[in-house]
């Protein structure tokens, strides 16, 4: 028997697996991405690639994994991009609070960072598959990472308690929308990252009393 050549054999595996396609038309080589549906794009449950016979909603029902996984990828958007804007800050930052701020919104991140993967795998375990493109995560989020320069120390804190206030708030009400969708563990999630929010928050607006930064 003779052995096909590394080039002949790539070939031969390569049509095998163009002749195995489901009824969807794609491969079962699963080598061809498939856009995920639902309004937040993110439902992965039905897509017929390879690896994806076992994935499910779980104990949620087709309307409420929509309505979870929407709160979770605009939640998980909105925390990457307060992560980003709590950097830029970070780097930006000049005058008398320079250290404080430094080396505070540092902290901020370490207490933040977290959740962006553990709201993108909570959705990845309900049957989803998060959005993760710059593009996506600017439609998606509710904080806006700023594209100009800003070093005066007034003007960020006013920026980020403004911010973490709409924040805070979005968690307490997806809270009690996914709590609605019989999901009260992505309701418990939230409510732990409200309060580290409203913690944020306080200590930010403390920092703005400080009559030397008027």
């Amino acid at each position: 028997m003779t052995k096909k050549s590394g080039k002949s054999a790539a070939k031969s595996v390569s049509k095998t697996a163009a002749r195995k396609s489901d009824k969807s038309g794609v491969p079962a080589s699963g080598a061809q991405g498939v856009t995920a549906k639902g309004e937040a794009k993110a439902d992965a449950a039905h897509l017929r690639t390879v690896n994806n016979a076992l994935v499910d909603h779980h104990y949620l029902g087709e309307e409420e994994f929509q309505t979870v996984a929407e709160t979770l990828q605009r939640n998980l958007a909105t925390t990457i991009s307060l992560y980003l804007k709590f950097k830029k800050y970070h780097w930006d930052i000049r005058g008398r609070f320079f250290r404080d701020l430094h080396l505070a919104y540092d902290e901020f991140i370490a207490e933040i960072f977290p959740a962006i993967d553990e709201q993108a795998e909570r959705l990845v375990a309900l049957g989803g598959s998060p959005i993760a493109a710059p593009a996506d995560i600017a439609r998606f989020s509710v904080v806006d990472v700023p594209t100009e320069t800003v070093r005066d120390a007034r003007t960020q804190v006013a920026d980020l308690v403004a911010d973490l206030s709409r924040v805070g708030k979005g968690y307490r009400d997806d809270s009690q929308t996914v709590d609605d969708a019989n999901d009260p563990a992505t309701a418990d999630m939230y409510n732990g990252y409200a309060a580290t929010i409203d913690k944020i928050r306080w200590m930010l607006q403390a920092i703005m009393d400080d009559d030397r930064m008027n």
